[in-house]
């Protein structure tokens, strides 16, 4: 059976969740370079032996993640694997 245009243009669209709302204002409204400004010379720098740590602003997006969603750290650790918009 072969799809009509309108059957077409339909498969491409879809009805944004909550979360990607959500997620989508806060990306506007959270002044990120700022936070970033204030955190950066607290957070560890690389070049030791052993585990690196994750970029800052992936850090800080996860930590207000954690704080939004109320999730502890396995629990954001589960949610990153399980959720492709949190990542």
């Amino acid at each position: 059976m072969q799809l009509t245009f309108g059957d077409a243009e339909g498969l491409g669209k879809r009805k944004q969740t909550r979360r990607e709302i959500f997620l989508a204002e806060m990306e506007q409204v959270v002044p990120w370079q700022q936070l970033l400004g204030l955190i950066v010379s607290h957070y560890p720098v690389s070049g030791r032996p052993g585990r690196q740590p994750y970029a800052l602003a992936t850090m800080l997006r996860i930590h207000l993640l954690q704080q939004w969603y109320a999730l502890s750290d396995p629990a954001m650790e589960e949610a990153l694997h399980e959720i492709p918009t949190l990542r």
